[in-house]
């Protein structure tokens, strides 16, 4: 993990206490920095894992993604470990008991829009498959973006567009093109590193490996 210290540099990277330079977002805060490292970017194809990243992104809407961070585990145990078909069955008293729940965020809106989401996700896994259904908007494979600053960055894409207007026919919720697309970022469907940042390189190694589950990405395998 990175030293708490770093300078940002002239492109948006901060350059932390171990040399490495990394996007601006995390900041040096080291629970952020972490999930850069060993998470953001790289492509996850599990069924289930792809449904909490998706969940969760609903969840972050009007708030800070480290506050959904910090508050993961409790997600994680509130919701069952975001088995869908555990979620699925959540009725009236599971609403309560999650509404009273301090360590997640209590909105009753998308504590039911969850469960109906479990719900659409059963049927999507049986059809096709959820991993196939979302990795169909980008033909498979990582788009591979190279953006240098903070001002290159998208907020939705053609892509996400689709897959958040494909998700709501369907009865998903809370999946807005903005959602979909910070979704896409943090399970590498596409590559939104900054090129300098140290993950780009590593996070566009992984995308040679066909469907890879799961895949940390070394970092040794960065080109930088």
């Amino acid at each position: 993990m990175a030293e708490t210290g770093g300078a940002l540099s002239g492109n948006d990277l901060i350059i932390h206490g171990d040399g490495r330079a990394r996007c601006w977002w995390p900041g040096t805060d080291p629970l952020y920095v972490a999930y850069h490292d060993e998470e953001w970017g790289v492509p996850e194809h599990d069924d289930r894992a792809l449904f909490e990243k998706l969940i969760l992104d609903g969840f972050q809407a009007g708030l800070s993604w480290i506050t959904i961070l910090r508050k993961r585990d409790g997600f994680r145990r509130a919701f069952a470990g975001f088995e869908p078909e555990a979620i699925a069955r959540f009725g009236d008293d599971d609403v309560t008991r999650l509404m009273n729940d301090a360590d997640i965020v209590r909105n009753r809106a998308k504590i039911v829009g969850t469960i109906a989401s479990a719900r659409v996700w059963l049927d999507i896994q049986e059809k096709q498959g959820f991993s196939r259904f979302l990795w169909d908007f980008v033909d498979g494979a990582p788009v591979q973006n190279r953006l240098r600053s903070r001002a290159d960055a998208p907020t939705e894409s053609e892509a996400s567009r689709r897959m958040s207007k494909e998700l709501k026919a369907r009865g998903f919720k809370f999946c807005g093109p903005t959602i979909t697309y910070a979704f896409m970022q943090a399970v590498g469907m596409v590559n939104d590193h900054l090129v300098d940042c140290y993950r780009h390189g590593a996070c566009a190694a992984c995308a040679s490996h066909a469907n890879p589950a799961p895949l940390r990405c070394d970092d040794g395998a960065a080109a930088g």
